[in-house]
């Protein structure tokens, strides 16, 4: 049997914008994610064509934002997989992460838990939409 894979699926409209359709495979570790800060909305597959294609990516998720309410950081939280187990780790964002629905860490200063199956992922504070949850499945 293949060792299982793992995908952020998309749980809102915006979030499914974001990775550009359902599920979003995670193919390694750390998979950061973090808000586009520049206009032109990009997912997690395409590149900004006025990036230098020698620049060094900050995310590998970049979430378009729109609006004067910002819920994500420019480098808000990563995925990672440790000692054997999956891990979400909030990078310091302004506005936090909740991993259903309790922080993961403090806020602007950041932390880590363990991430089980289906967990839910909000980006930010409770009123953001931008709402993920971390399946792991077997590839069909």
């Amino acid at each position: 049997m293949a060792n299982p894979s793992v995908y952020l699926k998309a749980l809102t409209p915006e979030a499914r914008t974001a990775i550009g359709g359902q599920y979003h495979k995670i193919t390694h570790f750390p998979f950061k994610v973090g808000r586009e800060s520049r206009t032109v909305a990009r997912s997690a597959d395409v590149q900004d064509p006025r990036r230098r294609p020698d620049s060094i990516r900050t995310n590998d998720l970049y979430i378009h934002e729109p609006g004067t309410i910002l819920n994500v950081s420019r480098e808000h939280f990563l995925i990672d997989y440790r000692d054997g187990v999956h891990v979400i780790v909030d990078q310091g964002s302004s506005c936090g992460t909740l991993l259903e629905g309790e922080p993961v860490g403090e806020r602007k200063k950041g932390g880590w838990r363990r991430l089980e199956n289906n967990d839910v992922i909000i980006v930010g504070t409770s009123e953001s939409r931008f709402i993920f949850k971390f399946v792991i499945m077997q590839d069909p």
